[in-house]
């Protein structure tokens, strides 16, 4: 098989088989569904089990959409799983009706656990928390945000 192919085959089979827990799945059962990463470049680096995708990246899971200008995936390649996910540049994580901003995230699977950094910025509707550092918890649908600025829209309603 040629260098390339290889390459091509390798980033099919860890993106295409690399899975998340589906949160639809049925009791007692573990659904998978697939990430998908698009950019408009990739290096595939299998001997060091990561990939570097540049430009425009977009990383989509079931529920959930990270943008962002670089990304690093790492990867482990017997198992077919994702590890690590790092991602620079106009970082935005879009989750259901919020969206949390910042320069730099680090999503870690294992502990299923987002922390940004970099003037992060979580937004809810005309809500916003900013602060020096957003861990966002995925399972637990839970932040923690270190040294916080929350700006509340109090809207009353009409009697």
């Amino acid at each position: 098989m040629s260098k390339q192919l290889f390459i091509l085959y390798s980033v099919f089979i860890i993106f295409s088989a690399t899975l998340v827990e589906s949160p639809a799945a049925p009791a007692g059962k573990t659904g998978k569904n697939p990430v998908v990463i698009t950019s408009q470049s990739l290096t595939a680096d299998n001997k060091n089990n990561l990939a570097v995708f540049e430009g425009s990246v977009v990383a989509k899971t079931e529920d959930m959409t990270i943008y962002s200008d670089r990304m690093t995936v790492f990867y482990n390649n017997s198992e077919s799983t994702i590890n690590k996910i790092e991602a620079s540049g106009n970082v935005k994580v879009h989750k259901k009706e919020r969206a949390i901003f910042s320069d730099r995230a680090v999503y870690m699977n294992d502990e299923k656990k987002i922390i940004f950094q970099g003037n992060p910025k979580a937004v809810e509707g005309e809500n916003v928390i900013s602060g020096a550092q957003i861990i966002f918890f995925l399972q637990d649908d839970r932040a923690v945000v270190e040294e916080s600025r929350v700006i509340l829209q109090n809207r009353q309603r009409p009697k």
